[in-house]
């Protein structure tokens, strides 16, 4: 385990949550697993994250990330660029309460709702990654790690 290419990958994931006044930094690729048993991904804003350990995003409660998770919460997220490579492999949950709804609003989401209570009334969900592996590589010294959490 190389603790360096966690850390700088952690670093990375946590600041893809900052917001910069037109958007967020950057979006992660989050694949799922669809009715048909083959995955399926999409891009996301990562909204709060603990480095590689964990991870929110917002979608809507009737938004087919939300329903592919209800049915199979299997998961991956991949963030990368010409500087990195982060593959994380774990579960999702599903944070259906107003206490998630309300930690996990950002100013980005006024482009859709106008407060955090309308938000929450028109649906807003909340789905929290837990990552169980990970593949990380780090371009710049050459880091890599690949484990188990």
């Amino acid at each position: 385990m190389n603790q360096e290419a966690i850390a700088k990958a952690g670093e990375i994931i946590n600041a893809r949550t900052d917001y910069i006044g037109d958007g967020m930094k950057g979006y992660a690729t989050v694949t799922t697993i669809d009715e048909s048993n083959y995955p399926s991904s999409t891009t996301m804003s990562i909204s709060k994250a603990d480095g590689i350990n964990w991870m929110t995003f917002n979608s809507g409660a009737n938004a087919s990330p939300v329903k592919r998770i209800a049915k199979n919460n299997k998961a991956c997220v991949c963030l990368s660029s010409s500087d990195y490579h982060i593959n994380l492999v774990g579960t999702f949950e599903i944070l259906d309460d107003i206490k998630s709804k309300k930690d996990n609003w950002q100013e980005p989401l006024t482009e859709y709702y106008a407060n955090v209570d309308e938000a929450i009334e028109q649906g807003l969900m909340p789905i929290k990654f837990t990552t169980k592996r990970y593949n990380i590589y780090i371009v710049d010294g050459d880091l890599e790690a690949k484990g188990i959490l």
